[in-house]
């Protein structure tokens, strides 16, 4: 297809999901035989499966962060840092991944919708920032405390709990004249209803993936292809 046009006008929501990093080599969230990188979601990505074995859940987001730290940004991840460059003021990025590949490519304006794999932050709600946090602990006994005196669980957000950052999103969709999404199956929810909110204000609408996205019918242009590939190529931007 043809490229598709940004003018000066345009301010540019991208959403990113699993497909994105699975294109460096991260397994999506969930397969189809309902498994996690091996792990069932319910033993390791619920409030209740903190409660119940926080040594099973750092095991596997462990497991994670050294993968994660392996993996590398890959062209999809450079070409939006680039565009994000090209449109100072005018772009946003709404990220699903809890990967830091968009910060390594150069992404700057972003945030991450469910937690960050890097980062840890205290099980109580006693109001303490997260904290950076990458290490690869070998069991449970090495995970340090908050002040307060509460464990630290990963910065992320399990199953049942709220999105981040959804004020902040909202805002964003409701000033966007276009909206990019890459790589997410529109299958997990709230995210899959940002394409519907912003139809609602008028933006257009892009999806790109290898395949069409279960809310395909609520996108003005669906581009099935490799991220890697179609996005470096995707836009073109009138002067």
């Amino acid at each position: 297809m043809s490229a598709i046009l940004i003018k000066p006008s345009d301010r540019v929501f991208v959403l990113t999901g699993a497909g994105i990093s699975a294109e460096s080599g991260l397994p999506t969230f969930r397969d189809s035989d309902g498994l996690w990188a091996g792990y069932r979601i319910e033993d390791v990505c619920t409030p209740e499966a903190w409660e119940r074995s926080p040594a099973d859940v750092w095991a596997f987001y462990s497991a994670r962060r050294a993968a994660g730290q392996k993996a590398q940004p890959n062209p999809a991840h450079t070409a939006l840092a680039g565009l994000e460059k090209q449109l100072p003021g005018r772009f946003f990025l709404c990220t699903q991944n809890v990967d830091d590949l968009h910060e390594r490519a150069g992404s700057v304006n972003l945030l991450h919708m469910h937690g960050e794999l890097a980062k840890s932050r205290c099980e109580r709600a006693c109001g303490a920032e997260p904290v950076e946090d990458d290490r690869v602990y070998a069991n449970l006994n090495e995970v340090g405390r908050c002040a307060c005196g509460g464990r630290l669980r990963p910065h992320i957000v399990f199953f049942g709990e709220m999105p981040l950052g959804m004020d902040r999103i909202r805002r964003e969709i409701r000033q966007s004249t276009l909206m990019l999404v890459v790589g997410t199956s529109g299958s997990v929810y709230p995210a899959a209803n940002f394409v519907h909110w912003a139809r609602f204000e008028g933006a257009r609408t892009v999806y790109l993936g290898p395949e069409a996205p279960l809310n395909a019918d609520a996108f003005t242009h669906v581009v099935e292809g490799k991220a890697g590939e179609v996005l470096p190529g995707l836009f073109h931007l009138e002067a």
